[in-house]
């Protein structure tokens, strides 16, 4: 009569951590992945729109963090395996195995018909759209084998060490294309310096057409509008003061002090196809340096303040 393999509370958590170690690596290097494509071959559009985020930071650390963890974890099973081979067949190892097996199997279809489909449907098979659909069928591919290969009792030690050195390669080498598309840590900081000082005008901008609103004209100096607690009036990068000067009536000009380009092409008339910029608003497209925002007020829409006497 065959016995049943009692599962201990060590075998569940160590499946189930694998398990979630796994699909939470795949799911930070998708989106590494995919964040560094949609730089590297940006979508051409008519117009401008919000653009997402593309900070690498988030799935890097995860995937760090997580990867040797994975790793770690699935070594212990495979040692426990070693010496007791009967736990391979326990109820949890094969539900996990068979949902993973099967999800890669989704996985893998669903990107097969959906490249497929805009072959079939017309629609313009780009480059990054392309990488995409690799990106997940080669991740989707390699899951599905490795887990054929458990359930078919076909992985071996030799086979485990070489679907790890393909994972390892595939992780460093996603994590160093991200970087050198995106920049450096340090370059992500300065990007994040210069989205800061982007927001920091608009808030002033925001403020000055409030105090036009109810003035009827434009403030002197940022003294005027200082009343706001709240109002950034210094850049948080090097501590000093943003520049604010009337150039007319209706015209002034914001300016700061900028590390880097804006990652969108220089607007050229409301026709013209261009990159969708990273703050997602053309107004606001800077060079890297100094630069100074020529904003217009319409004095047709404030309506003139009553003046009490």
């Amino acid at each position: 009569m065959e016995t049943q393999t009692k599962i201990s509370a060590k075998d569940l958590f160590i499946n189930l951590g694998a398990i979630v170690s796994l699909y939470t690596v795949v799911v930070s290097l998708v989106n590494l992945l995919f964040t560094a494509i949609n730089t590297a071959y940006p979508k051409i559009e008519r117009g401008y729109g919000i653009f997402g985020s593309q900070s690498i930071s988030w799935p890097v650390a995860t995937i760090i963090i997580f990867f040797p963890i994975f790793i770690f974890l699935m070594w212990m099973l495979e040692r426990d395996y070693r010496i007791n081979p009967e736990k391979q067949a326990t109820g949890i190892h094969k539900w996990l195995s068979y949902i993973t097996l099967f999800l890669a199997g989704l996985l893998l279809a669903g990107d097969l018909i959906t490249v497929i489909f805009y072959f079939i449907d017309g629609q313009e098979l780009t480059t990054g759209f392309l990488l995409k659909a690799l990106v997940l069928l080669v991740l989707a591919a390699l899951i599905f084998s490795y887990y054929l290969y458990d359930i078919m009792g076909k992985l071996t030690a030799k086979l485990r060490n070489i679907y790890r050195i393909i994972s390892f390669l595939i992780i460093v080498l996603s994590i160093v294309w991200g970087f050198a598309v995106l920049g450096s840590p340090y370059t992500q900081r300065l990007y994040k310096y210069d989205e800061q000082k982007v927001n920091d005008l608009m808030q002033l901008n925001s403020e000055i057409m409030n105090y036009y609103s109810t003035q009827g004209m434009l403030p002197k100096t940022l003294s005027d509008i200082a009343t706001n607690y709240y109002l950034p009036l210094n850049d948080i990068q090097t501590g000093k003061s943003y520049e604010y000067r009337k150039t007319g009536e209706v015209t002034y000009e914001v300016c700061a002090e900028f590390n880097k380009p804006s990652p969108g092409d220089t607007p050229k008339g409301s026709d013209t196809i261009v990159k969708v910029p990273r703050y997602g608003d053309p107004l606001w497209i800077h060079p890297a340096g100094g630069y100074c925002f020529l904003q217009t007020i319409n004095p047709n829409i404030y309506s003139k303040p009553v003046l009490l006497r």
